[in-house]
């Protein structure tokens, strides 16, 4: 079994505004500050840390690639959503993990969040199947397609056009901070959730190029996840 999943999240402000003691700090311009002194090389994304979980989705799935159920959550409460996204990975014993960037990004996050929190997370998280990096349990598509980082890595949107198949048409990660202030935090929840199909249908096709899935049961696949897709841009 495996678990497809993606966290969509906007910067923990008030974390900022404690770190640098500037309270009466305008949103924006705290912002420039982190991304002037807490970002790393040409980067203005802020590391896992300064970020806080407004969104998670993930998708259970055979390990023959068969969709099996979808869980999310979206919110403002995030210990609430870090709890419903525990409890549900610990649905199955034992289980891999599909991601794009997770262990750069999602998994420290997640970590970072529970002990801000106070939670415990599934012992699972810390099996030497998943923190191992060159696991089959803990599939991260940038590792897999850029071989650990001998190539550069690939983004998922690119992927998608490599494929020929649209991604990214619910809307971009720079958007995600408006959306949340708009208080469109569904369509964030749905552009989560095209993450994640998005996901899964790269790493369709990669076991596919590999061998390790037949022609036919791909063909079936990847004819259900398409359309799940198109489901999921229409809204």
């Amino acid at each position: 079994m495996y678990f497809v999943f993606d966290v969509e999240t906007i910067p923990d402000l008030d974390l900022l505004r404690s770190i640098f003691g500037e309270e009466e700090l305008e949103d924006e311009d705290l912002l420039n500050r982190a991304s002037e002194e807490l970002t790393y090389g040409n980067s203005s994304f802020l590391p896992p840390m300064y970020h806080r979980i407004i969104s998670w989705v993930g998708l259970w799935i055979e390990n023959d690639g068969k969709p099996r159920q979808k869980a999310g959550w979206y919110g403002q409460d995030e210990k609430e959503g870090l709890s419903e996204l525990f409890d549900t990975l610990l649905t199955f014993k034992d289980y891999g993990l599909i991601h794009h960037n997770g262990r750069g990004f999602d998994l420290p996050l997640i970590t970072y969040r529970a002990m801000k929190y106070g939670l415990q997370m599934p012992l699972r998280l810390s099996h030497h199947d998943i923190r191992y990096r060159y696991s089959g349990h803990n599939i991260d598509l940038m590792d897999q397609f850029s071989n650990f980082g001998a190539s550069p890595y690939p983004r998922l949107k690119h992927l998608g056009i490599l494929i020929d198949i649209p991604f990214k048409q619910t809307g971009e990660g720079s958007n995600v901070l408006q959306m949340y202030r708009d208080g469109e935090l569904e369509a964030i929840e749905r552009y989560c959730h095209e993450d994640v199909m998005a996901t899964y249908i790269v790493w369709l096709h990669m076991k596919y190029t590999a061998g390790d899935i037949p022609a036919d049961r791909f063909e079936n696949l990847k004819e259900r996840a398409l359309n799940k897709l198109l489901e999921i841009q229409k809204g």
